[in-house]
């Protein structure tokens, strides 16, 4: 073989790996990737837009939401959700990228920014497990929509594990009956505040947040579920924020 043919046959093959997306089934657990980007200026977003976000979906890593905090907070926050089929498609995601000619070409700018163009000062992520009362990410109607971002910390692991129970055995359907509408429940298995779980609402409007967790307080089931001893001090700390999607968002 000369080396031109085993070069077009490299390439080839690299591309076939690339293009092959991974699988996904409506019966197995996802997992979740949460970056949280200080961000610089507006080259991460036109990075996300027209660079990585279709490079995951050309793998098979569909809605991929990409958020703002609502308000002006500083310094800005850029809030970016990749759920992972399974978790080798989060161990190979990178690799995979490498490879794809396509993300490398529309990518070629950012990757190329100097220090003083940074897009971004720092980023933190968290790795989360979906629960098994709610595998799957649920996708809102594209709409009009806000955002709750909820993370509860525990004093102990046991403590985290015993809300988790607490939503797969009954909370998650007072969520759903009383209009708090879920998108993701993740069990953080890395990422700080380490014990925690986080998970994400959607709501139309504020006033339909503010109004739908009244009657989750107010709800009978919810009130005797949370007067049972297994679920005693399980929560220690909530973490709260307000997001917007971005326009191109997925989610």
């Amino acid at each position: 073989m000369n080396r031109r043919t085993f070069v077009s046959s490299t390439l080839m093959a690299g591309t076939a790996a690339v293009a092959e997306p991974f699988s996904t089934s409506a019966d197995t657990t996802s997992y979740f990737e949460l970056r949280v980007y200080e961000l610089k200026g507006n080259a991460q977003e036109n990075y996300l837009k027209s660079a990585l976000v279709p490079a995951l979906n050309r793998q098979g890593i569909k809605n991929v939401g990409v958020f703002r905090e609502l308000g002006k907070g500083e310094p800005p926050l850029l809030y970016v959700l990749i759920p992972y089929p399974s978790i080798n498609a989060f161990a190979e995601v990178n690799s995979r990228l490498s490879q794809d000619s396509e993300y490398q070409k529309a990518s070629e700018s950012y990757r190329n920014l100097l220090p003083d163009r940074a897009s971004y000062a720092r980023y933190k992520s968290s790795f989360m497990q979906a629960f098994s009362g709610f595998p799957q990410l649920a996708v809102p109607k594209n709409e009009s929509r806000i955002f709750e971002l909820r993370t509860y910390e525990g004093f102990s692991e046991d403590a985290v594990r015993r809300k988790i129970a607490m939503f797969n055995d009954a909370e998650i359907q007072v969520f759903n009956k009383v209009g708090l509408t879920p998108v993701f429940f993740g069990e953080v298995k890395i990422g700080d505040s380490l014990p925690c779980l986080t998970y994400l609402l959607t709501f139309p409007s504020m006033e339909v947040r503010d109004a739908n967790w009244k009657k989750f307080g107010n709800d009978a089931d919810w009130k005797r579920i949370s007067g049972l001893p297994e679920y005693a001090n399980t929560v220690s700390r909530i973490q709260r924020v307000f997001l917007e999607p971005v326009t191109f968002s997925q989610i």
